[in-house]
C-alpha cells in the first residue's frame, strides 16, 4: 500500500482503517512516500505483489507512471484507495469513495486490463487530458481548493467561464479535423474516464477497456455559451449541445500557433505548440469492484458501447 508522506493526521486515520479491511484478506506493508525517487524504490521492492494506491487521481497517475518508465507496468496489479479532492477516476469505475468502503470493495475485486493513453513523449494519462478552459479553471480552483475541497473545482470552473476566450486550436482525430485551427474552440478533452474536475461527467459514455478515447471539443466560446456550457457539463446534459463534438478514437493531435498548456490527470503542463495523444489498449491492470460496470463479470456493460466513430453534432 503507498501512501504519501505529507498526508495529514486525518487521512492517516483514513489509511488504517483501510489497512485493517485488507489486513483481514491479506498481508499489507504500507509504504510512505514523499517524492518520486522514494516512489521508484517502493515499486521496485513491490516483488510481484499488487500496489494499491491511497490518494487521489495524481497520486495513481504518479504510481502509473513509474511502473510504465521502469517497464514494470504490464506485469502489476494495481489497487486504489481513493483519498484525493476530485477521485475521478475512482468515481469512473465506480470505486466507493469512503476509505474503509473501497478497501472492502478491494477484497472482492476482479483484475480488468485497462487502457492507457500515451503521448508523443512517452508520458501517461490515466483519466483524461484536456487543453482550453479546463486547463484555466484548474488554474483558478488551485488556490480554491485548499479552503473549499472539491466545491473549489466548481468555483475555478465558473470564473474560467467569465474569462477564458477560447484558443486556436487544431484538432485532428484518426483523421478527422474536427478544427482547422482558424475557429476559436474552447475546450478539447480526451477521456479515457468519464469524470473530471471532483465529479464533473465530461464523457459520460467513456469505457476504459475499449480500446478507444473520448474526444470532446466545445466551441462555445461567446460568454453566455461558455457559462452555459460549465452549466451543461455539471449537469450533464452537455453531450446534446449544438456547439459540441464527440468523436472516439485512438490517434489525437492538438497544435496550435500559439503555444498552449495541457491538463493531465489534475495536473498542469506545458507549454507547448504541439501535442500527440494514442490509446493503447488493455496496457496494465486495475482491480474494479465486483459491482462495477466495469468489472470483468458484469455482461450488461459492452466493451464496445453504441457510441459514434465520428462526430455527432453539428458544431462549426
Amino acid at each position: 500500500m503507498v501512501t504519501n508522506a505529507a498526508a495529514g493526521s486525518a487521512n492517516a486515520e483514513a489509511v488504517e482503517s483501510a489497512v485493517a479491511v485488507l489486513r483481514t484478506d491479506a498481508d499489507v506493508e504500507v509504504a510512505s512516500t514523499e517524492d518520486v525517487s522514494d516512489l521508484q524504490q517502493v515499486l521496485a521492492d513491490r516483488d510481484g505483489r499488487t500496489v494499491v494506491v491511497v490518494g487521489g487521481d495524481g497520486s495513481l497517475h504518479a504510481v502509473v507512471a513509474v511502473l510504465h518508465e521502469r517497464g514494470w507496468l504490464v506485469d502489476t496489479v494495481v489497487g486504489l484507495v481513493p483519498l484525493g479532492t476530485g477521485n475521478d477516476f475512482a468515481r469512473g469505475v465506480e470505486i466507493p469513495l469512503d476509505p474503509e468502503d473501497a478497501a472492502r470493495a478491494l477484497v472482492g475485486a476482479q483484475p480488468r486490463r485497462v487502457d492507457l493513453v500515451i503521448d508523443d513523449r512517452d508520458r501517461v494519462v490515466v483519466n483524461a487530458v484536456h487543453v482550453g478552459v479546463g486547463v484555466d479553471a484548474a488554474d483558478e480552483a488551485r488556490a480554491l481548493k485548499p479552503r473549499f475541497g472539491k466545491f473549489g473545482y466548481v468555483l475555478g470552473a465558473v470564473r474560467a467561464g467569465f474569462r477564458s476566450p477560447g484558443r486556436h486550436l487544431r484538432i485532428v482525430v484518426d483523421g478527422h479535423v474536427l478544427a482547422n485551427g482558424r475557429r476559436y474552440v474552447l475546450q478539447v478533452a480526451v477521456n479515457n474516464g468519464r469524470f473530471v474536475g471532483g465529479g464533473a461527467a465530461l464523457a459520460p459514455e467513456a469505457v476504459i477497456h475499449d480500446g478507444l478515447a473520448d474526444v470532446l471539443v466545445s466551441f462555445a466560446v461567446s460568454r453566455p455559451r461558455r457559462m452555459a456550457y460549465a452549466l451543461r457539463v455539471r449537469l450533464g446534459q452537455h453531450p446534446r449541445s449544438a456547439d459540441v463534438v464527440q468523436i472516439r478514437g485512438r490517434d489525437i493531435v492538438v497544435d496550435a500557433r500559439r503555444p498552449f498548456r495541457w491538463n493531465v490527470d489534475g495536473e498542469l503542463e506545458g507549454p507547448a505548440h504541439r501535442r500527440q495523444w494514442r490509446v493503447v489498449p488493455a496496457a496494465w491492470t486495475m482491480l474494479v469492484p465486483a459491482d462495477s460496470p466495469d468489472s470483468p463479470d458484469r455482461p450488461d456493460r459492452p466493451d464496445r458501447p453504441d457510441r459514434p466513430d465520428r462526430p455527432v453534432s453539428h458544431a462549426p
